[in-house]
């Protein structure tokens, strides 16, 4: 892939509006339950590659506001990193929001049962980690996918890149 300043420009914007989601919406963002409506952008690496990097990105700075600490530092975006891998291999747009949500149940719902061991058990934490993905992922990530697909201006943007 060559580096173009638009290329890095669409990898910026995407992580300043995962960053910017994430802490607009940071009651619901942190914590053992967690609704984060800026994962609704991990649908973007079935579009193009060029998502992973910002989204991986995104949610380094974004975790700078956990609560969970320096863990959430280190595997939130090494979750993320591989599921955006995983999304950005899928060809069936009904399947693409199946990486972040399993894979964020698993390592994220993990981290946060060792990290909320008072509270929480760490199957409790993947199986709410993982509600709150699917929720969001097959509600605000599949209409987010439907606008994309349905606007030719940005197919062609993205095909640009």
């Amino acid at each position: 892939m060559k580096f173009s300043t638009r290329r890095l420009t669409f990898t910026a914007a995407i992580a300043a509006i995962y960053v910017v989601l994430t802490v607009a919406f940071a009651p619901l963002s942190f914590g053992w339950i967690q609704f984060r409506v800026s994962e609704a952008l991990t649908i973007l690496p079935f579009f193009t590659p060029l998502a992973i990097p910002g989204l991986t990105i995104g949610v380094l700075i974004a975790n700078l506001y956990s609560s969970a600490g320096v863990l959430d530092l280190i595997f939130g975006p090494l979750a993320t990193l591989i599921a955006a891998i995983l999304t950005s291999k899928i060809k069936n747009k009904w399947l693409a929001p199946l990486p972040p949500v399993i894979i964020n149940a698993i390592i994220i719902g993990v981290m946060l049962g060792v990290v909320f061991s008072s509270e929480v058990t760490i199957p409790v934490a993947m199986l709410s980690v993982g509600i709150g993905e699917l929720g969001v992922l097959y509600t605000l990530g599949l209409i987010l996918m439907f606008v994309i697909e349905r606007r030719a201006e940005i197919n062609k943007f993205f095909k640009e890149l």
